[in-house]
C-alpha cells in the first residue's frame, strides 16, 4: 500500500473519530472539517502526553520518552489500525525493551556511559544493530508490529535508559498511555479495541444504521 493510501486512510479514521465526538456533544455536520481534525489531534495528543509528563515530573521517574509520541499518534490518528491496538503497543515495547537490554549485555555495555555522551564506537554499533534486528524479527514473528518500538529499543541499546528499574518504568508508561487512549477513544465513540486488532469488517451498531 502506498504512502498516499496510508495517509488517506489515516485522515478518514481521524475524520470519523472527530465526527463521533462532535455527535456526542450534539454538534452535527455532514463531514468533519480539516480544522476539526487538526484540533482533535492537537487536543488528544497534547493532553495524553501532558498527563504522562506531569506523572514523570511528580514521581521523578522516566514515564515519558521519545517513542511514546509516535505511539500516542497511532492510538489517536488511526485507532483501529493493527499497530495501534493495545496488544501490539504493549508487546512491541516489551520486546523492544528486552532486546535493547540483552544487546547491552551482549556487547558488555551495561555500565558504560551513554553512546551519545562519549561517541559511537563499534560495540555501540553492534548493540544498536542487534537490538533493532531482534525487535523487528520478534514483532514480525509474533504478528505484533508496532513501529514506535523501534525507537524504544534504540533508547535502551544506546545506553540512554539502561537500568532495570528504568526499563520497568518505561513499560508502565506504555500501559498508562494505552489506558488513556482506550478511555479517550471510547469517550469519542470510536471502537478502540481492548486487546487485539479489530476484524477488518468490524462495524458498530451505529455504523450499520
Amino acid at each position: 500500500m502506498s504512502a498516499r493510501t496510508h495517509h488517506h486512510h489515516g485522515l478518514e479514521e481521524m475524520a470519523e473519530l472527530t465526527q463521533r465526538l462532535l455527535d456526542r456533544i450534539r454538534f452535527r455536520r455532514s463531514e468533519a472539517s480539516s480544522i476539526a481534525i487538526g484540533l482533535f489531534a492537537f487536543l488528544t495528543g497534547s493532553s495524553s502526553i501532558a498527563v504522562m509528563a506531569l506523572a514523570a515530573w511528580a514521581t521523578r521517574q522516566p514515564l515519558i520518552f521519545p517513542s511514546l509520541g509516535p505511539t500516542a499518534f497511532l492510538i489517536f490518528y488511526a485507532p483501529r489500525s493493527p499497530p495501534a491496538c493495545p496488544r501490539n503497543a504493549l508487546v512491541g515495547h516489551a520486546i523492544a525493551v528486552a532486546c535493547g537490554y540483552l544487546s547491552l549485555l551482549a556487547f558488555g555495555l551495561r555500565h558504560a556511559p551513554p553512546a551519545l555522551a562519549r561517541g559511537i564506537t563499534l560495540p555501540w554499533v553492534g548493540a544498536a544493530a542487534l537490538s533493532l534486528g531482534m525487535t523487528a524479527g520478534l514483532m514480525a514473528g509474533l504478528k505484533a508490529p508496532h513501529p514506535p518500538a523501534g525507537a524504544t529499543t534504540l533508547i535502551v541499546s544506546l545506553g540512554i535508559l539502561p537500568r532495570v528499574w528504568e526499563l520497568l518504568t518505561m513499560l508502565l508508561a506504555v500501559v498508562a498511555l494505552v489506558l488513556l487512549g482506550l478511555a479517550i477513544n471510547r469517550l469519542a465513540g470510536v471502537p478502540y479495541p481492548i486487546w487485539g486488532p479489530l476484524p477488518r469488517d468490524h462495524t458498530t451498531p451505529r455504523d450499520r444504521k
